[in-house]
């Protein structure tokens, strides 16, 4: 496709291949079929209206929310891809209490453990509101060809080889990172490929959005109230009052930030002491996405990428985006301790 202007998704990992003297081609593939099984989800995404893919499965996931059927079907759709490409030993995904050998004779054989939410904000597909996928890839560290055991699922982010998200919107987008920048894809349906859109993307050092769910204000940490306050405060030198916007899907709100300038606060609660995202499945890979793009991303008191995770679905609080907002609501929580 290049001839024409236009590098696809495939055509760009397999120029990049070379950055990485360690893969022999096992991560090409394996991103090339998350590729194949994003744009069977978005197809039924985009159908969700005129099928039976709307509603509950009458089933309740490990966090103890009910599952929705696209859940059910992404979770299902990923799982084929990955058992297809050979180079996935182990998948671990938030729809599934424990995680998922693959034991057949070339997946064992496999180097990379792979960990996603199938489906991030599931609960606005009734409502057509965007939603995504968010995965991220490890090197194990047990030896190849043996089953994997859960010490290749409990690495700290910092360790994750790629990671990435596709946002099922307006357009269809996948965005990801391998450690040299974040570059994002346009899914073009009359081709039927991803294509290069946006090109080592640098988010905004600072920003003029905050994206937090203040129906549970009376909740949060003090700090985090007197952060609230700080963004709502007249202060022409540095743009405020700034915007509040909140869409409900981590995917979604971290993608409008990273290209505008902004952050996203999932504080703990009372509700929820430990905070209510999880490390493995959304945190990690949205911080090295983050990072890779010159953002920042904290629990609020340390980095989320050191964190060695102690569970599969251990829960952080987050605080992800703009660099500068982030290290200010840091000062926010540091001084108002409770």
């Amino acid at each position: 496709m290049q001839g024409y202007g236009i590098t696809t998704l495939n055509e760009f990992i397999i120029e990049r291949q070379s950055e990485f003297p360690f893969a022999k081609g096992e991560l090409s593939r394996l991103l090339h079929h998350v590729g194949i099984a994003a744009k069977i989800v978005n197809k039924k995404v985009n159908k969700a209206g005129l099928v039976d893919i709307l509603g509950e499965a009458g089933v309740v996931n490990i966090q103890g929310e009910t599952q929705k059927k696209m859940d059910v079907f992404a979770d299902q759709q990923f799982i084929g891809a990955l058992r297809a490409s050979g180079e996935c030993c182990g998948f671990a995904t938030e729809e599934n209490e424990e995680t998922i050998y693959f034991n057949d004779e070339f997946s064992k054989d496999g180097k990379y453990i792979f960990c996603m939410d199938p489906l991030d904000g599931s609960s606005n597909i009734d409502v057509n509101v965007s939603i995504g996928t968010i995965f991220s890839i490890y090197r194990r560290i047990s030896p190849r060809g043996t089953t994997p055991v859960m010490e290749d699922f409990l690495q700290p982010g910092r360790n994750q080889v790629a990671a990435g998200y596709i946002i099922y919107g307006s357009s269809t987008m996948m965005m990801y990172t391998t450690g040299m920048g974040v570059n994002g894809f346009t899914l073009d349906t009359s081709i039927g490929e991803f294509c290069l859109s946006h090109i080592n993307i640098k988010t905004p050092d600072d920003g003029t959005l905050y994206s937090i769910n203040e129906g549970n204000y009376v909740h949060f940490p003090l700090g985090v109230k007197k952060y609230i306050k700080h963004c709502q405060e007249m202060d022409p030198d540095t743009n405020r009052p700034y915007s509040s916007r909140y869409i409900g899907s981590l995917v979604a709100d971290f993608h409008r930030n990273l290209l505008k300038g902004g952050i996203f606060l999932y504080p703990e609660t009372a509700k929820a002491p430990t905070g209510k995202l999880r490390l493995v499945y959304e945190c990690n890979p949205i911080a090295y996405l983050a990072e890779q793009a010159g953002g920042k991303a904290s629990t609020g008191v340390g980095c989320v990428l050191d964190i060695v995770p102690e569970s599969l679905h251990m829960r952080v609080p987050f605080y992800v985006g703009s660099r500068k907002m982030v290290e200010k609501v840091e000062e926010f929580l540091a001084a108002n301790k409770s």
